[in-house]
């Protein structure tokens, strides 16, 4: 299946590893040119370079996403700089946390306003495109009861939440707007290969509920996204697609 993706150009945040890392690699294969970020400056040269041996231009930086200035001054650049932005994926999570207020700051600033801050930055490049695609990232924790209460789980439903009403708003200048929400995904290193080796039993609880017996892969959470980004899915706007392996158990109407 062509998804129609060849000579587009994508942002990603949070795309040196993992999922965000997982989108580009696929992007890539599919000839998009790609703008990247991290913290890491280290991290993003060694990306930057993996993914430029697949033919396709790509750019990258340091940059932290609650730092509104830089961050925003960062997707203008990168727009300019591959000649427009066809595709944006606000990758980046601050992940679980406390239900203090400092948890509750990290991620609002991280996973809400990283969001909308870079919709916002990246609009008058998406108004140009003739296959303008958001594709912003929620999480099962944010539609079910998922562990404990936690500033993750009520930030990324407002991510959700948002990201269908934009999709309604910006239908009419040909922006459509899409959620991917994993479940529990498996990455070395990550948060799910520390609880498989430090809270065994939460771990296995949580593989006993997905149906397949298996956690999910990063690379599974990346096809979503794309097939979402790419005019292959050009009549869908508007969906929070669940990638959970049958993980949640409410009935979707």
């Amino acid at each position: 299946m062509d998804l129609g993706l060849s000579g587009k150009k994508a942002v990603i945040t949070g795309a040196t590893r993992g999922i965000g890392r997982a989108i580009a690699n696929l992007l890539a294969d599919e000839g998009v040119s790609l703008a990247i970020c991290s913290r890491d400056q280290d991290s993003v040269t060694q990306a930057v370079k993996e993914l430029s041996a697949k033919g396709v231009k790509v750019t990258g930086a340091a940059i932290d996403v609650a730092d509104k200035e830089s961050y925003q001054a960062w997707i203008a650049s990168a727009g300019k700089e591959l000649g427009g932005i066809d595709i944006f994926v606000p990758n980046v999570s601050a992940g679980g946390g406390s239900v203090d207020e400092a948890g509750w700051t990290k991620n609002f600033n991280v996973d809400l306003l990283g969001t909308t801050r870079g919709i916002e930055a990246a609009m008058p490049f998406l108004e140009k495109s003739d296959a303008a695609s958001i594709v912003v990232i929620g999480s099962v924790a944010a539609v079910e009861e998922f562990m404990m209460p936690q500033t993750y789980n009520a930030i990324k439903a407002a991510v959700i939440v948002h990201s269908q009403q934009l999709a309604l708003a910006l239908g009419g200048k040909g922006i459509r707007v899409n959620c991917v929400s994993p479940g529990p995904v498996y990455i070395e290193g990550g948060d799910w290969d520390y609880i498989k080796n430090n809270l065994p039993a939460i771990y296995d609880a949580s593989v006993a509920k997905i149906p397949r017996g298996t956690l999910g892969s990063a690379q599974e959470i990346a096809n979503a996204v794309v097939f979402l980004a790419s005019p292959a899915a050009s009549l869908i706007t508007g969906v929070n697609l669940v990638a959970d392996g049958g993980y949640t158990k409410r009935v979707q109407l």
